[in-house]
């Protein structure tokens, strides 16, 4: 959890509810609230020209979505949509930032979390400058494998389906169905009751 809900209840937000494929906010526009997740899964994302989603993102529980834009105040330069039934605390953008004014300490715990957005980041345009798809796939997974401490084969559920680690990747989902069970057969992860184990 990035700020304490009861911290932010105390300083006015409030609880919306989101249904699957509704907007929190809309790439252009103006931030002017900062948006933490209590339950449920919101992706960043963009449609290309082609209509082509990518993926930045997916955020769960305790995950706030939109903050760094909010502290520049640049437009949003992504969507961020409910990808199943959300309950979000929302905070006005002056609150906020006398919230972090009032609370120095938050400022440490918010440039926390930006850093791992930002390490997140450095990681996947690392593997997203690979041509190939299994190293863009396996670096995805890497990433979101070294949160858990058991670290052995197959110990961990990839929490994505096909279509959105395709996403993330910038891979069609083709591919991303080609090369996972490559890597399958390559004994990279496995595959059980269509769930992948990594």
């Amino acid at each position: 959890m990035v700020i304490n809900e009861e911290i932010l209840h105390s300083a006015g937000a409030e609880t919306k509810h989101y249904k699957p494929s509704e907007l929190l906010f809309c790439e252009g526009d103006s931030p002017n609230y900062y948006y933490q997740i209590i339950k449920g899964e919101v992706k960043l994302n963009n449609y290309n020209e082609e209509g082509k989603e990518f993926i930045h993102n997916i955020l769960s529980d305790g995950e706030s979505c939109g903050e760094s834009i909010l502290l520049i105040g640049k437009p949003y330069p992504m969507n961020a949509e409910a990808l199943t039934e959300c309950t979000v605390l929302k905070l006005h953008k002056s609150a906020f930032l006398k919230l972090l004014d009032k609370f120095p300490k938050l400022y440490l715990d918010i440039s926390s979390f930006l850093s791992q957005r930002l390490y997140y980041k450095f990681i996947m345009m690392q593997n997203l400058s690979s041509q190939n798809p299994a190293v863009r796939l396996k670096g995805l997974m890497d990433y979101f494998k070294s949160f858990q401490e058991d670290g052995s084969p197959y110990s961990f559920l990839i929490p994505f389906t096909r279509q959105q680690m395709a996403s993330l990747t910038g891979l069609c989902v083709e591919t991303a169905i080609r090369t996972i069970k490559h890597m399958e057969r390559d004994k990279m992860l496995r595959i059980k009751d269509r769930k992948i184990l990594y």
